[in-house]
């Protein structure tokens, strides 16, 4: 089961053409994920970081850039969990518009790391719990 999450294009994301400038993409993105962890896992981000002291940087990424986000436009986000390993786990990103057209897709690799000393550990089983029930099917 995928989380549906929205906001807006505002002001500050475009560039030149006008339309969102891709890094302001990813930082989008970004929020979605930040945004993501309360409702799939029930605790909110800045918990997970300030009092946790766990983190899930990426390290590695895959994108396709579809059609422009543009000003005004609505972006509703599709965030679901593609693979949940001992330490690392991969999201997928559907972005889309208000119209329902696609926009960007990206698959995202995260790890499980201690804020202090930024080495990765194991998920903590809660959090592995909340994300597996977000855990895409795998066709046969």
């Amino acid at each position: 089961m995928a989380v549906e999450l929205s906001r807006r294009v505002d002001y500050p994301m475009l560039d030149g053409a006008n339309i969102a400038y891709y890094p302001r993409i990813f930082d989008l993105a970004h929020r979605f994920f930040e945004e993501a962890w309360e409702p799939m896992c029930g605790v909110s981000y800045p918990v997970m970081i300030n009092e946790r002291k766990i983190g899930f940087p990426v390290v590695h990424v895959e994108t396709d850039f579809i059609t422009p986000l543009r000003y005004g436009d609505t972006i509703h986000a599709t965030l679901a969990i593609e693979r949940i390993g001992t330490s690392s786990c991969t999201w997928r990103y559907h972005l889309h518009n208000q119209h329902g057209t696609l926009l960007w897709t990206s698959s995202q690799v995260t790890v499980c790391v201690n804020m202090d000393t930024l080495e990765s550990q194991p998920i903590p089983d809660d959090l592995r719990q909340g994300l597996q029930k977000h855990l895409l099917e795998v066709e046969a």
